[in-house]
């Protein structure tokens, strides 16, 4: 028996997620701008190492990243540093894990960490000189440490 499925007639379409991944709440990074690649990890291990592929790595094309403006992103990108590649991409890998899974999560959480770091806007230094006071303090205890000083000298003919 087959049983008719009622859709609303005039209610709004049923919101489907949107795909991809979300960094932060308000970024996201969609599927196509990533690309996962796992290999053999390196170093010590046994059998796990020697035959399964758990190193991940992912490379993502900053400008991909919804929901940064240009000047976080332009921090992200001075944050990767030696990270970017030539053709303009984010490399970033882990190995740490045992599994494949473990290592795309982690690689993935580095991933949210950078971003949620490109995205903080450090406040702006603002230029400050010392009052007279504090000029005042720090030549007392110079001149106190300079007596302390003076008065361990032994003078001549004291041994």
């Amino acid at each position: 028996m087959v049983v008719p499925v009622k859709l609303p007639k005039n209610g709004p379409a049923p919101e489907r997620p949107a795909a991809g991944i979300e960094l932060l709440p308000g970024v996201r990074l969609p599927e196509a701008a990533v690309r996962f690649q796992f290999a053999r990890s390196s170093g010590p291990g046994g059998q796990n190492v020697n035959k399964l592929n758990t190193k991940a790595e992912v490379w993502v094309r900053p400008e991909a990243i919804q929901g940064l403006n240009e000047r976080a992103l332009e921090r992200l990108r001075t944050m990767a540093g030696k990270r970017i590649t030539t053709a303009g991409e984010l490399h970033l890998s882990a190995e740490a894990e045992r599994t494949q899974e473990g290592n795309r999560t982690a690689v993935i959480e580095r991933l949210r960490q950078m971003v949620r770091q490109a995205r903080f806007e450090p406040k702006p230094r603002r230029k400050t000189r010392p009052s007279r006071a504090s000029k005042q303090r720090r030549l007392d205890s110079k001149h106190r440490r300079s007596d302390v000083k003076s008065k361990r000298r032994s003078g001549p003919g004291e041994w």
